[in-house]
Parts: C-alpha cells; sequence; structure tokens
C-alpha cells in the first residue's frame, strides 16, 4: 500500500500481516510503500512440514526483496519479526536502509545458558511433547484454543482493551490450517539462531528502538543493550520506552507508535 520509500513489516511469533492492521494505512498515508509479509509458516502462507529457522526466512525475505521490492529499504519488525529485522541489517546491508525493533526477541527460542537448571528440564520436556506424534497434536489443539490465546495476550498486552475478537480470530484462523500443528512442533524446538548482541556490531544503518515497558515475554531490562548504544551513538540509535505497553505495542497503542515511526523516518529523508 502507498508509494515512496518501502518498509517492510515483519509480524512475531503467532502473528502475521493482520497484525498490523493499525499501521499499514497510516505509514502508506505518511508516504511510504508499505508492504508486509506472512513469514512461511504463518497467516496465510504455506505451512510445508520442514525445518523453521529464523535463517530460512532471512533467505525468503532476501528474495523476497529482489522479487517486488528492488530498493533499499527500512525493516519493521515485532519480537521475532524484530530479530530477522537486525539479520537483515547485518548480513544484506545492500537491501536494508534502516530498521524498527518494537520488542526485539533475543532468539528464536531461549538458548540453554539463559535458563536455570530446573526451568531447563521443564523446557526439554516441553519440547519433547510438543515433538510428540501422539501427544503434539492434543496439546496444540489445547493451546491454540480461542480462550488459552485470550488468557495468553492478556497477560502479554498492557492494555487489556486491545485484546479483541478481532485480534484472537487472527491468530487461531491460521492455526486451523493443514500442517500448522507441525509448524509450530518445528518452530518450538528450532535453534535460537544469532543473539542481537551478535548482530549489532555488524550494523552500521539507523536504528529505532521502541519497547513496550509492561512486557514479561521481552522484559525491559533486555533492551540494556540498546538503551547503552542509543547514549553512546545517538545519531545511529534512537531509544524509545513507551509506558503501559506490553509486547505488541503496534497494536495496543498504534496512534502513539506511528507517530513515532512517521517521524524517525521523517528526520532519516531530511
Amino acid at each position: 500500500m502507498g508509494s515512496g520509500r518501502p518498509l517492510i513489516l515483519l509480524h512475531g511469533f503467532g502473528a502475521s500481516i493482520g497484525h498490523w492492521r493499525q499501521n499499514i494505512p497510516e505509514l502508506a498515508d505518511g508516504g511510504y510503500r508499505v508492504f508486509a509479509v506472512d513469514l512461511l509458516g504463518f497467516g496465510s502462507s504455506a505451512k510445508p512440514p520442514i525445518d523453521y529457522t529464523v535463517e530460512l526466512w532471512q533467505e525468503l525475505l532476501h528474495d523476497f526483496w529482489h522479487e517486488l521490492v528492488q530498493t533499499p529499504a527500512i525493516f519493521v519488525g515485532n519480537s521475532i519479526g524484530a530479530l530477522l529485522s537486525l539479520m537483515l541489517l547485518a548480513d544484506h546491508p545492500e537491501i536494508a536502509a534502516g530498521g524498527v525493533l518494537l520488542n526485539a526477541a533475543g532468539g528464536l527460542n531461549h538458548r540453554p545458558e539463559e535458563l536455570n537448571f530446573p526451568l531447563s528440564l521443564v523446557m526439554q520436556g516441553f519440547t519433547k511433547v510438543v515433538s510428540s506424534k501422539r501427544l503434539g497434536p492434543f496439546l496444540f489443539n489445547r493451546i491454540r484454543q480461542k480462550a488459552r490465546l485470550r488468557r495468553t495476550l492478556l497477560q502479554v498486552y498492557g492494555d487489556p482493551n486491545a485484546v479483541t475478537d478481532e485480534l484472537i480470530d487472527l491468530i487461531y484462523e491460521p492455526s486451523c490450517d493443514p500442517g500448522a500443528q507441525k509448524v509450530f512442533a518445528s518452530i518450538l524446538t528450532a535453534p535460537p539462531g544469532p543473539s542481537p548482541a551478535e548482530l549489532l556490531p555488524n550494523i552500521t544503518q539507523p536504528l529505532l528502538v521502541l519497547w513496550g515497558e509492561a512486557d514479561p515475554w521481552t522484559p525491559i531490562k533486555g533492551a540494556a543493550m540498546y538503551q547503552t548504544l542509543a547514549e553512546r551513538s545517538p545519531q545511529q540509535v534512537k531509544f524509545v520506552s513507551i509506558p503501559n505497553a506490553g509486547h505488541c505495542p503496534h497494536d495496543e497503542c498504534p496512534e502513539l507508535v506511528n507517530r513515532l515511526m512517521l517521524d524517525w523516518l521523517q528526520e532519516l529523508e531530511g
């Protein structure tokens, strides 16, 4: 939608293009050509029974850019989408003019060293159940129930009013597609991928980092490296914390996030 400098919007785990429904029109009206993609395995994209990794998505996004964009773009990502944005900025600087990170994930999954001993045992057991041919589908069907999705989102959204029936349906409907359970199992047992700390030294493009302060999934204490970069290199990195917002500030407080993004983008143009 729109015309001008390209923006490529990358959703997080379990989400899809629809998660940007309150951002796409405003960004397009602000003078940008906005692309949003359903990562393979999510939304309306195919769900083949393959091994899903952040490297696979990175390769597909690189091909997507060559096929349809062909002009250095700003990559805008939430959670895992933000990690993918960092990977593209670091590994393919020729296609990426900058990045907007919203509550960036530290990996596709937790790294073993990030978990204490009891929790690591719990996670090992959980991944075995998820991968089980007999128990995996049962567990997936329990997790994807609308009532459970609502409870989960109420934990990670700062504003309960943002957890609407429309949002629940956006997440639930793709989970009914053939192959969705195997995608879920593959992703939860996949390697975490590169860490932001490994990627950031290789990034020279400007970054806008937005962080919902009330996020229990990627707590703001994990944003310290970005805050330090913003203090040391304010011309390259801008960091803004958003009070009372959780893991998905672009969906919880879209008016504020849209304005922050458009103001920053206009500063780049200037």
